[in-house]
């Protein structure tokens, strides 16, 4: 069995493979502040309640976006897990060429990601992440990354508009179901979902001229990809679990 964890901005994504198969994952609040003992025991105790026997894990592989909590993260991965833990960056086989202009520069989470769309729905692809940022990848049929675009994340913009606006409230996201909205709530949740979805299919168009390959596959991941991909006319496919996947391959090409 090998732990794989993702360390994102605002959650970490652990899970546990046993071959290929995913027995299960978990998802963690990040905390910059948080020590190797409480990473390790938090982790030991989520084997215990899933009733797995964290002595059978034979490796850990760790992606992160966050370089603060690495220090203490490894660590707990070698007192816990009694395992040196993969980090993946510079120097790991992905299986993609990176054609950007400081290949260091581009987001640990995103070559795993392609890396998982790849093996799973093959090249060329886009990918979508709805994260803390939302971030669009391309990889074209030679497998090379060729990079993509960045845009402010969904709840920022949500939280933007609470914070900024002295009269606009703090809203749950939910897809309305008119456009044309009738109460502030509503209308803010109309702005953001369907905007969205209008930023994704735009981008998206203009990604798949620039690339001008045929039958690109449009793949969306992200704790909301799902909300937006509902109405989404490019979005073909949705993995919530894709960058967990990509964990999984990278040690598979690497150990």
């Amino acid at each position: 069995m090998i732990l794989v964890i993702d360390v994102g901005n605002t959650n970490i994504v652990a899970g546990v493979y046993e071959d290929s198969s995913l027995l299960t994952y978990w998802r963690l609040q990040t905390d910059k502040d948080r020590t190797s003992d409480e990473f390790g025991i938090t982790l030991i105790n989520l084997f215990k309640y899933e009733k797995i026997d964290s002595s059978k894990i034979s490796a850990v592989i760790i992606s992160s976006v966050v370089p603060p909590i690495m220090y203490s993260l490894e660590h707990a991965a070698r007192k816990y897990f009694n395992h040196e833990p993969m980090v993946v960056g510079p120097g790991v086989k992905t299986g993609l060429n990176i054609r950007t202009d400081n290949p260091k520069e581009v987001g640990a989470d995103r070559i795993v990601n392609a890396v998982a769309a790849v093996e799973i729905y093959g090249p060329p692809l886009i990918i979508v992440d709805f994260g803390t940022a939302t971030t669009f990848c391309v990889v074209n049929s030679k497998k090379d990354y060729l990079g993509g675009s960045i845009c402010p994340g969904i709840k920022i913009s949500t939280e933007a508009l609470y914070q900024k606006a002295a009269k606009l409230p703090r809203i749950e996201l939910m897809k309305p179901e008119t456009v044309i909205c009738k109460n502030t709530v509503s209308s803010m949740q109309s702005g953001i979902i369907y905007g969205y979805v209008g930023q994704v299919d735009y981008i998206v168009c203009r990604m798949k001229e620039e690339l001008c390959e045929d039958n690109i596959k449009v793949v969306a991941t992200g704790g909301l990809a799902r909300l937006i991909a509902s109405e989404s006319k490019q979005i073909e496919y949705t993995n919530s679990l894709l960058t967990l996947e990509g964990l999984r391959v990278i040690y598979e090409k690497n150990r």
